[in-house]
């Protein structure tokens, strides 16, 4: 085990369904791997609904809500894609200031394959260059973004990732950008 992220704790922040599962269980990894504690947030208190693609999958206890968290308790977050997820996410407004929050104190975010849509929502992206799945460009270009198809990005502590097939690189490029941050 790496010590890269001791005495960091990293949200996961997710809806209460439609998570595609190895970009939730993955990163997961990644941060305990390297001493950090993640924690899931979500929408509404007890269990969410992973998928793996459109196949129902495991179902993950919530550590607590939105309207309970405080983004100062976190020294990262990690945002799951699966479409339905952050089309679901981007609706909560406790989830999208949550969210906004942590640009605001120039935290180490994480987005991998449709999870941009909640930054989009969070009107994080303008001026960023980003990637994510091929069919969100269009809206991260409307928003201001730059995107670019690459297997990761980093832009001042954003990290983006196209699928599931980036998750290797994704989560040791996330895990090195949350370990540098103050």
């Amino acid at each position: 085990m790496s010590n890269e992220l001791v005495n960091k704790t990293v949200a996961f922040a997710v809806a209460g369904e439609g998570i595609e599962q190895v970009e939730l269980t993955e990163p997961w990894k990644a941060v305990e791997q390297a001493g950090g504690t993640p924690k899931l947030l979500s929408v509404q208190p007890g269990s969410v609904q992973a998928f793996n693609h459109l196949d129902k999958g495991d179902t993950f206890d919530v550590d607590t809500t939105f309207d309970q968290a405080d983004a100062g308790d976190y020294d990262a977050l990690v945002l799951p894609g699966g479409v339905a997820n952050p089309d679901a996410l981007r609706t909560n407004g406790g989830a999208v200031k949550f969210v906004r929050s942590f640009f605001e104190s120039d935290k180490p975010v994480a987005a991998i394959c449709h999870a941009p849509w909640t930054l989009i929502e969070a009107d994080v992206v303008k001026g960023r260059t980003v990637t994510s799945w091929p069919s969100l460009q269009t809206d991260l270009r409307n928003a201001g973004a730059t995107w670019v198809d690459q297997e990761v990005v980093v832009d001042q502590g954003l990290v983006t990732s196209r699928k599931p097939d980036d998750l290797p690189a994704f989560c040791a490029t996330m895990v090195d950008e949350i370990g540098r941050a103050s």
